[in-house]
């Protein structure tokens, strides 16, 4: 088990962020078992003409059976803005000590270990730099807006539920192999590592994935305290929501304004319901905007996410009584 003891870190010593290179290595899992990851399957069959044409002897052996993950690759982010290129070029400056230590531990008998991770780490981190490279732009680029906006809506939820039931209710609900005990976060891996360290100073980063399924953390208790958690909404990430519309408020105000006050008997952003509709975020806006000036929506700023949810006047529109679904 990992622990994270939270002495000394306020509420802002725990933070969300995004690192486009951890989802990279991360999905490296599914060379390995594609099934496992079922909520990928259509981006997974979308690339797989791609991923034939790329260095899959070394896509392969960054993960192995146990589907561990080279740490170096699996970066602290420090923003929900972290860029691929930018994370890629810091790991790639990773003292060669380092990365001998992290290949030996992910593949640590030598007779075993992948011929391609083998030699001067100069030389094995130019082709790691080279495959990841490829990887991202061939299989990630077209579908990074997207997957972006997801996980970014995930970031949204979360902060809402901190608001409504704090940090104890927060980590009850990233999975269930994660618990806040006092001040202890503790953190059951398959990876089997235990170590417990206090996140004074370094704070705490939270980072929602598409391709773990429960909860993980560094193998080393000398990585920078960060715990990723599967994302919310993975079911969504290919197909647009249709929510049941009455025909009546359709028609007065149309089909996708429509959908909109639907879905908003809970608070949501842009950004989230772009996502779940299947839309641009522009087009999402517009929309909002046009309800809001209505009278059919409230929004109140949430950090830096706008959040949106029907007023009761869009409540009995919709045909819900005042207080709606939400139970505000």
């Amino acid at each position: 088990m990992i622990e994270y003891d939270l002495a000394g870190t306020d509420l802002g010593g725990v933070r969300f962020a995004i690192s486009p290179l951890a989802e990279a290595a991360l999905s490296l899992r599914t060379f390995r078992d594609p099934g496992r990851y079922p909520l990928m399957l259509p981006w997974l069959r979308r690339t797989e003409a791609a991923r034939a044409a790329l260095d899959t002897a070394m896509l392969r052996a960054l993960t192995n059976d146990s589907f561990w993950v080279l740490d170096f690759l699996t970066p602290h982010p420090f923003s929900p803005l972290s860029r691929f290129e930018d994370e890629l070029a810091t790991a790639m400056r990773t003292p060669a000590d380092a990365v001998h230590a992290d290949i030996a531990e992910v593949h640590p008998d030598p007779v075993t270990r992948p011929g391609v991770l083998r030699g001067p780490a100069d030389r094995v981190l130019g082709r790691i730099e080279a495959a990841l490279a490829d990887y991202w732009q061939t299989c990630f680029v077209p579908f990074w807006p997207r997957m972006r906006a997801l996980l970014e809506a995930d970031i949204v939820h979360q902060a809402r539920t901190i608001a409504s039931r704090g940090l104890h209710g927060m980590f009850a609900g990233l999975a269930p192999t994660v618990r806040l005990d006092g001040q202890i976060v503790q953190v059951s891996t398959s990876s089997g590592a235990r170590y417990r360290r206090t996140t004074a100073g370094a704070g705490l980063t939270l980072a929602p994935s598409m391709f773990v399924r429960s909860a993980s953390a560094p193998i080393s208790p000398h990585e920078s305290p960060l715990l990723m958690y599967a994302a919310r909404g993975l079911g969504a990430l290919f197909e647009s929501e249709r929510p049941q519309t009455p025909d009546a408020l359709a028609g007065l105000v149309g089909r996708a304004r429509a959908r909109l006050l639907v879905l908003l008997a809970a608070p949501a952003s842009s950004t989230e319901l772009a996502v779940r509709l299947g839309v641009t975020t522009t087009a999402v806006n517009q929309h909002l905007r046009a309800l809001r000036a209505a009278g059919l929506l409230t929004s109140a700023r949430h950090g830096r996410s706008v959040l949106y949810l029907r007023s009761e006047l869009g409540d009995l529109l919709v045909g819900e009584p005042a207080g709606g679904a939400a139970g505000r």
